[in-house]
């Protein structure tokens, strides 16, 4: 008889999780001594290089399932032999609504009118740039980027998709490479960033992507911090804005420039952890589960260590 295929969760996630028919949900938050012979591991959401490290204490661990898209420098952390998979289409709805809350608080001035309701002072803002009308170019049209058209589209936007090579699309009719962006940044409202963070993608916001953009555009970072020159941000604040859910370094630091830069709003990274989440999650842990009850490979594998 063939063994129940081993899973390893977060404690917080085991009831979320639920029984699997031919396998075995434990959990374990990277303390203690490490389970052994485990079928698929979920880390914690919030990827530390103490805890991916513990991988390599895990005899017989076949696949990695991360809570999240991104999986930068995981990969280099793992034994041999294993499969890691990321979370794609888990945070996809939430990072798609926080970067439509991010634009429209930035272009309707929010963070002010708090500031003035903070000083008990009625501030009218008259002329405020709308949303409906705007050109927004979403720089990574990936599974987030075209939830994030889904949104856009009905406001009225003129949507503009860019991802590491052209193609044609659905619903954009076509997305652009990022050869185009020199000539489609000059008449952009807004850009969206989305890109994950590789080699190719780290600062390519610097100062010579930003001197491409009409001064008052507005720039959105819900993609990863890195992929924004910090210092090319802090010389542009004030002739351009900036939203920015991540930032480099992260946290950011009391007393960091960016915090008291004209123009710039920041959220702590918190554009995919809401109810959404956990979920989403667990559905998607449940069927990487079953596939590898029924001997299939997991969905979403980013790396085969």
């Amino acid at each position: 008889m063939q063994a129940p295929v081993k899973v390893v969760v977060p404690h917080a996630l085991v009831a979320a999780v639920g029984e699997i028919d031919g396998a075995t949900v434990e959990g374990w938050d990277a303390d203690g001594d490490a389970p052994q012979q485990v079928d698929l591991w979920v880390p914690a959401y919030v990827m530390k290089a103490d805890v991916i490290d513990r991988a390599r204490e895990i005899e017989g661990l076949g696949v990695v399932q991360l809570q999240s898209a991104g999986f930068e420098g995981v990969p280099d952390r793992l034994p041999a032999g294993v499969t890691l998979c990321n979370a794609s289409g888990v945070h996809d709805d939430a990072t798609a609504e926080h970067a439509v809350g991010l634009i429209l608080a930035s272009l309707r001035g929010l963070p002010e009118a708090v500031r003035h309701q903070d000083e008990g002072r009625w501030v009218p803002t008259p002329g405020r740039q709308s949303l409906a009308d705007s050109r927004v170019l979403i720089l990574g049209y990936g599974s987030i980027g075209r939830a994030l058209a889904e949104r856009l589209l009905p406001m009225k936007v003129h949507v503009t998709g860019v991802a590491s090579r052209p193609r044609a699309d659905d619903l954009l009719g076509d997305v652009y490479g990022f050869g185009d962006l020199p000539a489609l940044l000059p008449s952009q409202d807004v850009v969206v960033l989305l890109v994950p963070h590789t080699a190719r993608t780290e600062q390519m916001i610097d100062d010579a992507f930003l001197a491409k953009l009409a001064d008052g555009a507005l720039v959105v970072n819900v993609a990863r911090g890195k992929v924004v020159d910090t210092d090319a941000v802090l010389r542009a604040a004030g002739r351009l804005r900036f939203a920015l859910d991540v930032t480099d370094p992260e946290p950011l630091p009391g007393g960091h420039p960016l915090w008291s830069a004209p123009d710039v709003l920041i959220t702590p990274h918190i554009a995919g952890g809401t109810t959404a989440m956990v979920p989403r999650i667990a559905s998607l842990i449940r069927e990487q589960a079953e596939r590898l009850v029924r001997g299939e490979g997991p969905l979403h594998v980013v790396h085969q260590s």
